[in-house]
């Protein structure tokens, strides 16, 4: 399993419109491609005192997968013109890391398949 992230920034104005953009046009445009491997895409978001920093983690089954996305050349950011419209900086190159180890934490219902009441 392959975590690709990547890092942009906002001014305070052009977060929400570039958060909207990703939820409505850039991640439903990715999924369209129906990349196989490509098993989840977040979004994180972290305001700062003078700019938004936001992460992209997508997750990959193999870097086949990545390249799938991205190209031969898959360390190079992939960033649409529109996206790059509100972003005052990113970076240029997203980071690849393999998963070692991965826990799922479920609530004790869950775990069981029966619900807590209260």
């Amino acid at each position: 399993m392959i975590t690709r992230l990547w890092h942009g920034w906002t001014t305070q104005d052009n977060a929400d419109r570039y958060e909207r953009l990703i939820g409505t046009e850039i991640f439903p445009g990715i999924l369209a491609r129906k990349i196989g491997g490509l098993n989840k895409l977040e979004l994180h978001r972290r305001s700062l005192d003078h700019e938004v920093e936001f992460i992209t983690a997508m997750r990959f089954s193999s870097m086949a997968a990545v390249e799938e996305f991205a190209g031969p050349e898959w360390e190079v950011s992939v960033v649409p013109q529109k996206a790059r419209a509100l972003l005052s900086r990113f970076d240029a190159h997203a980071q690849h890391y393999e998963v070692r180890v991965e826990e799922e934490v479920l609530s004790p219902g869950r775990q069981t398949g029966i619900e807590d009441s209260c």
